[in-house]
């Protein structure tokens, strides 16, 4: 299994709609992020861990998960990269690839040194455009499909069936 671990705050300061969110309230960003990596979670079928620093939200440390994203809060005084550093060591095993995605050069260095992989936050952001826009398109395909019958129907039967499956008259 894949697992990417982000750097919450590195990402948030570096997309333009989530540094957008983050100058009128963090927790938007935040909230937004969480979000998006749940989009790239699905997509994906990647574990997904956000890291955010205690800075931002002090108090003791916090794990949660939301939309099926692990998202944690370190505790005071601890950065995120000293979280994800742990996390990259801990979960490091031979069926698992770690990524990380930060634009930190030095988190950069000292995680590919523990043996996980890098993504920039300029790369994960193109993908995950990418994603969102395979996404959207596969919506838009399931929504235009006709509903196929194995019976053959006259178009005007065939609507008549239709108002009746959608509850119209």
């Amino acid at each position: 299994m894949n697992i990417l671990l982000v750097d919450g705050y590195n990402i948030i300061g570096d997309w333009p709609e989530l540094k957008k969110l983050k100058e009128d309230k963090l927790a938007d960003a935040r909230d937004r992020l969480i979000e998006l990596m749940a989009e790239y979670r699905s997509y994906k079928g990647w574990r997904v861990i956000i890291v955010f620093d205690a800075h931002f939200v002090p108090g003791i440390e916090a794990k949660n998960v939301q939309h099926e994203v692990e998202v944690i809060f370190t505790r005071e005084n601890e950065s995120a990269d000293e979280q994800i550093e742990k996390l990259a060591i801990s979960l490091k095993n031979r069926r698992d690839q770690v990524y990380v995605a930060t634009s930190d050069m030095t988190e950069q260095w000292v995680i590919f040194g523990k043996g996980a992989l890098r993504i920039s936050a300029r790369e994960l952001q193109i993908e995950m455009e990418e994603i969102q826009k395979k996404i959207s398109l596969k919506v838009k395909e399931i929504q235009e499909q006709q509903a196929f019958s194995k019976i053959h129907l006259s178009v005007e039967v065939a609507e008549i069936f239709e108002k009746w499956r959608r509850g119209q008259k």
